[in-house]
């Protein structure tokens, strides 16, 4: 049984100006994503500037989250470290709170062994009994989860069911396709390769652009689901420029910008993440006018 099909919105975490957690803007945000279809709301991922808050806050807004969304729809808690034993309470944290699934990063930094992969999630998911969803993303992380050792996770380890493949190699994630042959749900960590990746058999995406445009990632989605990929492939193209606006920079420095531009009062970002340059603030004003979001 799949944790959701179509879009995930990786929800960007919105800050006061002296830096707190805003959880007024943060439930906006969550009603502006269920009330435009998102399928599924990934809270303290990337996105959401999980890697600068403390435990304490990291605990807090899962649960807030978890609450705000009140079983409407399922709710992912990101919950991944370079350090084993800390993967391990925060997702034995986010199962107390009431998540649906946890997200595992790949250990960053670290840089572990295949070997060691696997025993850092076989450990994780072992400490929980909520499914586990494999977090693939080498740009940020300097660590690649072969097809090998996920579809060896995915068989030895029963509650881990999904990866979210983000390696931008699609050669190696028709290669996890093959391998796996069903035994783990395949999601796009990319917002410009969700149909390819659906074609080859992905449920669906984790998304940065679901932030500012929930009901078209969700359509793209299901436009692939439905078997249509003519339709999808148009929606995916359409989407590009906007797309990359918000990887201008380094994620969530864009969508955060954009949601400030939207309105929602996403506030500043915690440094190291510094605000968007000029030039390019401009252009993704532009994209998102040419979209049709703002």
């Amino acid at each position: 049984m799949s944790i959701f099909t179509g879009a995930a919105v990786a929800i960007a975490t919105p800050f006061n100006n002296d830096g707190s957690v805003n959880y007024e803007k943060l439930d906006n945000l969550i009603e502006f994503q269920i009330k435009n279809n998102t399928d599924a709301i990934v809270i303290c991922g990337t996105t959401g500037e999980a890697s600068t808050l403390s435990h304490e806050e990291h605990i807090d807004v899962i649960k807030h989250c978890v609450q705000t969304v009140n079983k409407r729809v399922p709710v992912i808690a990101g919950t991944g470290s370079n350090s084993t034993e800390t993967a391990i309470y925060l997702s034995q944290e986010a199962e107390k709170a009431g998540a649906d699934a946890v997200l595992l990063v790949t250990p960053y930094y670290n840089k572990a062994t295949q070997n060691g992969l696997y025993e850092h999630f076989k450990d994780t998911a072992d400490a929980i009994k909520i499914p586990c969803i494999l977090y693939n993303v080498p740009s940020r992380t300097g660590c690649n989860i072969l097809p090998e050792t996920a579809v060896k996770l995915a068989k030895d380890v029963d509650n881990i069911v999904a990866i979210k493949e983000a390696c931008g190699n699609i050669s190696q994630i028709a290669k996890l396709a093959q391998l796996a042959d069903g035994c783990i749900d395949i999601y796009s960590g990319n917002d410009d390769q969700i149909v390819p990746i659906m074609s080859l058999g992905g449920k669906g995406v984790i998304s940065v652009l679901s932030n500012v445009a929930p009901q078209q990632t969700h359509d793209l989605c299901q436009a692939c689901l439905d078997g249509d990929f003519k339709k999808a492939a148009a929606m995916q193209l359409k989407a590009l420029p906007l797309i990359d606006a918000l990887f201008s920079e380094v994620n969530p420095i864009p969508v955060k910008k954009a949601l400030n531009i939207m309105g929602f009062e996403a506030g500043p970002l915690r440094k190291p993440l510094t605000e968007m340059e000029e030039a390019h603030a401009k252009v993704l004003e532009r994209e998102m006018k040419e979209y049709g979001i703002y």
